[in-house]
């Protein structure tokens, strides 16, 4: 298993290999060392992080480039080749080897630049596999705890622990989540990349109330995610986030950037959606407010819905 978790961490091998490692990481056993060797693989190649964002090759390139070889080519002439004699110490060289050297020099830019947007889409494809499998792992996750409390994660009605992002905490202390394995992480987000990440308890997140390490801590306890901020009744008060098994309902999705709009997890403006009878929808930016803003209620805020039917997903940080 350590020798598929290179592939794994880079993105590299097929779904079935990834769901084969993922299950390893999360097994009370095996998990602890494998995790601890997925972080040491994933610091030994940080620095490779700046060559992972897709480029956009100049147009024209290749054909530029063979343009230019047979340019050279016929403008410069082929030496007259010496006679051979037997005093020669060293081989006489075929006098078009160099040319030859430079069609496959540019035959090999060709397919690289060819090729190479094509292995881009790949990487990208596989990661979007990935963060829509922790999502709908993180599903499960949920759906057993509405099970067991028959309703989904709540924050408190107020306070400094009624913040989105409780909901983590709330899953890792049952032992629904597992703190370090990644699950609500983005593959080639700033968070993934930083290294280290682990969802805190929620003993732990109750003794740091008051600590400079407090804000920190729910700042991005929820990982890359963002989670439903409930909605509030007539009088002011939060409800609990009942099972209701809505389809058109979101529970979680991407969390959204500071200026609540869209989310900045993946290229291309994809967004995924955890909706509440368990299902995972995969949006580009244009379809995220098509029906219900997805991260601002009906008042224009980033805060519980004014009713039932208002869904806001909320940042990990963020207050009902």
């Amino acid at each position: 298993m350590r020798d598929e978790l290179v592939g794994y961490l880079l993105h590299a091998i097929d779904e079935p290999e990834a769901r084969r490692v993922e299950a390893a990481l999360a097994d009370p056993k095996t998990g602890p060392d494998l995790r601890r060797d997925l972080e040491r693989l994933r610091a030994a190649t940080r620095p490779l992080d700046r060559d992972r964002e897709p480029f956009e090759a100049p147009a024209g390139l290749a054909t530029r480039t063979l343009a230019f070889v047979s340019a050279q080519a016929a403008a410069r002439p082929l030496p007259t080749p010496r006679p051979f004699t037997a005093s020669d110490d060293e081989p006489v060289a075929h006098p078009r080897l160099w040319l030859d050297r430079m069609i496959m020099a540019a035959t090999a830019l060709a397919a690289c630049v060819l090729v190479g947007p094509l292995v881009l889409d790949a990487i990208t494809e596989s990661r979007a596999r990935r963060a829509e499998r922790n999502l709908q792992k993180t599903a499960l996750g949920l759906q057993g705890y509405a099970e067991s409390h028959r309703v989904f994660p709540t924050p408190p009605d107020s306070g400094p622990l009624s913040r989105a992002g409780l909901f983590a905490p709330t899953l890792v202390s049952e032992h629904r989540l597992v703190a370090d394995d990644g699950t609500l992480l983005v593959p080639g987000t700033s968070l993934e990349r930083s290294g280290g990440f682990r969802i805190p308890s929620l003993a732990e997140i109750e003794k740091a109330v008051g600590t400079p390490q407090f804000d920190d801590m729910v700042r991005t306890m929820s990982g890359d995610y963002g989670y439903t901020l409930g909605h509030r009744d007539a009088s002011g008060t939060l409800q609990p986030n009942k099972n209701l098994r809505r389809q058109h309902h979101p529970l979680m999705a991407d969390a959204p950037d500071e200026c609540c709009q869209k989310s900045s997890n993946h290229p291309g403006g994809i967004h995924y959606v955890l909706f509440e009878d368990g299902h995972v929808e995969r949006l580009l930016q244009d379809a995220l407010h098509s029906d219900d803003h997805l991260y601002r209620n009906e008042a224009g805020q980033t805060a519980a819905g004014t009713d039932p039917e208002d869904a806001v997903i909320g940042d990990s940080h963020h207050q009902p």
